[in-house]
């Protein structure tokens, strides 16, 4: 459905995915729309938002593309209000925006590389969530959800990983006290922690990833799908419940017993 960029929508289901230009994010956005759901597509570069919304098959939800970096606050408010003024609300956030660096021992990694990290992995989550709940606390009718894109990191490290892995235990904290404080103003969050999902990030990990006893092991992937699938699933519940934690993953994977 295609609507005048300034005509608020009120009989679509609003959601707003970041790092929507690529793999996780890309895929759940077009799940999302898929299911009815209009989107509003985050992310830093332009043209690979534009192609997520061009691969949107169904006409029931509309695709918006918003060139933001999440680790500024001026371009999250800049987010927020652009989608307030094409939708009027938001019903579902999915904070998946994040980056990691490549194995780095703790001992050598910069300041800048772990600054980069911490904001957009921690920060904009952070930012992202404090304009959702303004926004959703003030709507009508009130409330919405909140999905944070956690990590199997966010319960166990890989080798070489320490700013990735200190703020996927920080969004673990931080959809907490989302959970807590949200609960007054009818706002559910979740969390689901991801394992080997086939994205370019993960690529390597066909040739070999290292392990904690110093070997490096080919690891199984599984495909985007399923977990596109299961934010679905959690978006699909209505506000009195909730996921609070959900770990997807490959099922040969290294992580039960990984250490």
């Amino acid at each position: 459905m295609y609507v005048d960029e300034k005509l608020v929508i009120t009989n679509v289901r609003i959601a707003l995915v970041t790092g929507a230009g690529s793999g996780i994010g890309r895929a759940v956005s077009l799940a999302l729309q898929s299911a009815g759901f209009s989107v509003v597509l985050a992310g830093r570069r332009a043209p690979e938002l534009e192609q997520t919304a061009s691969l949107a098959q169904s006409s029931e939800g509309r695709m918006l593309a918003v060139p933001t970096d999440v680790s500024k606050p001026e371009s999250v408010r800049a987010l927020f209000a652009r989608t307030k003024e094409a939708f009027g609300r938001l019903d579902l956030l999915f904070n998946n925006a994040g980056i990691i660096l490549p194995g780095i021992p703790m001992e050598d990694i910069t300041y800048e590389q772990w600054s980069a990290v911490v904001a957009v992995n921690l920060t904009g989550a952070f930012l992202c969530a404090q304009e959702a709940i303004k926004l959703m606390k003030a709507q009508h009718p009130r409330g919405g959800r909140i999905i944070n894109n956690g990590s199997i990191s966010a319960r166990v490290p890989r080798p070489n990983s320490a700013p990735y892995t200190a703020t996927k235990h920080a969004i673990t904290g931080l959809t907490k006290c989302i959970s807590l404080d949200g609960r007054k103003y009818d706002i559910a969050c979740g969390q689901i922690d991801i394992g080997n999902a086939a994205t370019q990030i993960t690529e390597r990990m066909a040739a070999g990833a290292p392990q904690a006893d110093g070997t490096t092991m080919i690891e199984p992937r599984m495909e985007l799908q399923h977990v596109s699938e299961a934010v679905l699933y959690m978006a699909s519940l209505p506000l009195g419940a909730n996921v609070q934690f959900m770990t997807v993953m490959a099922t040969k994977m290294p992580f039960i017993g990984r250490g």
